[in-house]
């Protein structure tokens, strides 16, 4: 009897936070919000997708998203963070890992962002290449609490699941 190889999961958790500054687009999970300031970073500032590729890596092995991409590298200045996410799931791909699912929390007291989760979720799913529902987008007040409360900055935190695809063997 040949037994079926097993299947490895691991998951991963991601965070990230930035200020709010004048001048700059506010991106939030690879989609553009209409807000009068965005967030400041070396890349767009996406705290989203940030946090998503911080899980992934986190899940897979391979890092954090400021080892793989440092604000030292002029390369990542003002690169928009879709990039980013699709260089990491290429890097997933080799490494033989499937996303089975992501949760992703954005905090942040303005603007209201319930009319743009479903954007946001479907962002994600596409350039990951998963099925919509395996995407899950909440977004979260700070209640006027701190820098999140005060509109100073906002922060996002996202857990994954992966799967590693099993080896068959004769």
């Amino acid at each position: 009897m040949i037994e079926e190889p097993k299947a490895e999961y691991r998951s991963g958790i991601g965070t990230d936070v930035h200020r709010i500054v004048e001048g700059r687009k506010l991106m939030l999970g690879g989609v553009y919000v209409p807000y009068p300031a965005g967030l400041a970073g070396h890349s767009d500032g996406d705290v989203g997708l940030h946090a998503v590729i911080d899980a992934l890596l986190g899940a897979s092995g391979m890092g954090d998203i400021g080892t793989l991409f440092p604000d030292t590298d002029p390369r990542w200045k003002n690169i928009d963070s879709k990039e980013l996410l699709y260089i990491v799931k290429e890097q997933l791909e080799k490494k033989q890992w499937e996303v089975v699912n992501i949760d992703l929390i954005i905090h942040a007291d303005k603007p209201k962002l319930e009319p743009v989760k479903g954007q946001i979720k479907r962002c994600i799913a596409g350039l990951l290449g998963i099925d919509f529902t395996a995407v899950n987008v909440k977004a979260k007040t700070n209640e006027g609490l701190g820098d999140i409360g005060t509109g100073e900055a906002m922060a996002a935190t996202a857990i994954t699941l992966l799967r590693k695809k099993p080896k068959r063997t004769l």
